[in-house]
């Protein structure tokens, strides 16, 4: 804690007079329900700190106690001495402890007692005996309750202590269908807010989004110092909270909260598609940000400009910075995803088993962690040792289910919902535009996604000869080599877009 007065010398007797002097006005019982081991005095140059964990907590002991606090420092360090209500969970942490330490060197015989000392022989009160005044309401509407030290029985072992762990870029597995999209996460952690700002990170199900998302966060948390506060949050908590804000009017802390912040870091910004307010909310917050120079990171499924269900303002500004798509991983990536995840302990996986493994799945990344598990629980409970028979023996059903073959009635169904065109009008014999420019289409994810021939291709969708298939191919091509817009309906597409979509379609 460099730069603060709780190192110079009698600042532990200050912070004891402080403690003293809130238990004397609150109650020693209050005292140590919601102080003690809970809150943290810091003298800094010219004001008193009051560190909290969380900002709830923060709130709730600024509304209730801020008067005996204020009256408490005016006693101990002279008159109208500024007391600042500071949430830092790491720093809390830091500040007890070193409370603690200055306590025991500077302990006297005849000194001013303690708020534990004068209450170490009354009962905590129970949260069911305490008053109805004391209860206040979260931003959340949830009732605070101190976190008790935990109660363990004779002979008991304790169960540990348990938390979110935060991914590292360093386990980031790196291929040619996440390398652009991981680089930019790392320069982000390097140069924060200067370079593409927002970075959206999009992709389908279990390409990695949440683990370059959360390996900036703990980027952020190792390279920078303390006073760097980086917020990493789902797009349906900010909805919970923002709702909640809204319920209990506590708007100016929801914002507060997330415009206070040094960098942004939002997942699965599609789930705010259909919530309009707080799309409203997030914009705000977004321009607030921007115009301070934090950084944003949010996450998507599709590309912003397949968002449209999106304020056209939000997804503009998405647009203004870095957007890089992560794609389903190919045989080379795979393989290292395995052997990553097969060097956990446990049986050894023989290389064969791996690259067999590599050949045979074609999922995402959950889908081959999942197979890593599957093998390995299996050797054990059989006892043999893990092999490319074993493997089968374990992952029958997945071996089973993986290869989805894509025929031409899928590609038709695609085009057709993605246009809103009646079945089988691809295989009409309508040439106006609104027809023949999704057939075109049609014929082309065909020959992409299927093992059809042009022959076979063309007498699906009502041609008569195989170079009408050759020729709507080709047509396609073109307009994705010089980015032509398609005018389908009431709406112009851009090729590529479009094309993205039905493929999405043909995904599901």
């Amino acid at each position: 804690m460099s730069g603060r007065s709780a190192s110079e010398p009698n600042a532990g007797v200050c912070v004891r007079r402080m403690e003293a002097a809130v238990a004397e006005r609150i109650g020693s019982a209050r005292y140590q329900l919601w102080f003690q081991a809970h809150t943290a005095f810091v003298p800094c140059p010219g004001e008193l700190r009051v560190v909290v964990p969380t900002l709830q907590f923060r709130e709730w002991l600024e509304e209730t106690f801020a008067e005996a606090i204020r009256a408490a420092a005016h006693d101990v360090f002279g008159s109208d001495h500024p007391v600042r209500f500071v949430v830092e969970p790491e720093l809390f942490a830091s500040a007890s402890e070193s409370a603690s330490r200055s306590n025991a060197e500077d302990a006297k015989p005849e000194t001013v007692p303690t708020a534990s000392r004068s209450t170490a022989a009354e009962p905590t009160p129970q949260p069911s005996k305490r008053s109805t005044s004391e209860k206040r309401r979260t931003l959340f509407g949830d009732e605070i309750v101190p976190p008790e030290p935990p109660r363990g029985r004779a002979g008991v072992k304790p169960k540990p202590e348990t938390g979110r762990r935060w991914k590292s870029l360093d386990d980031f597995v790196v291929g040619a269908s996440n390398r652009v999209a991981h680089a930019s996460a790392r320069s982000v952690i390097e140069d924060p807010g200067q370079g593409g700002n927002p970075l959206v990170l999009h992709g389908p199900v279990g390409t990695g989004k949440t683990h370059l998302l959360e390996g900036i966060y703990a980027g952020f948390r190792k390279q920078f110092a303390r006073d760097f506060r980086p917020t990493f949050v789902t797009a349906e908590e900010f909805t919970t909270r923002f709702v909640q804000a809204t319920r209990f009017g506590k708007q100016s802390a929801f914002r507060r909260q997330f415009r206070d912040c040094s960098a942004l870091l939002l997942d699965d910004l599609d789930l705010l598609a259909t919530k309009r307010a707080t799309q409203e909310e997030f914009l705000y917050t977004f321009d607030s940000l921007i115009s301070d120079g934090c950084q944003i990171v949010v996450t998507m499924d599709c590309h912003p400009r397949l968002a449209d269900e999106l304020m056209p303002e939000l997804v503009d500004r998405l647009l203004g910075g870095a957007v890089w798509g992560l794609l389903p991983p190919d045989d080379e990536t795979r393989l290292g995803i395995l052997r990553q995840r097969a060097a956990q302990p446990g049986p050894a996986f023989p290389d064969e088993v791996l690259k067999f493994l590599a050949r045979s799945l074609r999922g995402n990344v959950r889908e081959l962690e999942g197979a890593i598990n599957s093998v390995r629980h299996y050797a054990r409970v059989t006892g043999g040792p893990i092999s490319p028979q074993l493997a089968r023996e374990a992952l029958g059903d997945l071996l089973r289910h993986v290869v989805r073959t894509v025929t031409l009635a899928d590609v038709d169904a695609a085009v057709c919902a993605m246009l809103r065109l009646a079945n089988g009008a691809l295989q009409s014999k309508a040439r106006t535009w609104a027809v023949s420019h999704p057939r075109m289409l049609a014929v082309f994810l065909a020959r992409k996604h299927t093992t059809a021939t042009y022959g076979e291709i063309a007498r699906y969708f009502g041609a008569k000869n195989h170079s009408t298939a050759v020729a709507a191919e080709k047509k396609v091509r073109g307009w994705l080599q010089n980015d032509e817009p398609l005018s389908l309906g009431e709406r112009v597409w851009a090729t590529r877009d479009l094309l993205d979509r039905i493929e999405r379609e043909l995904q599901r």
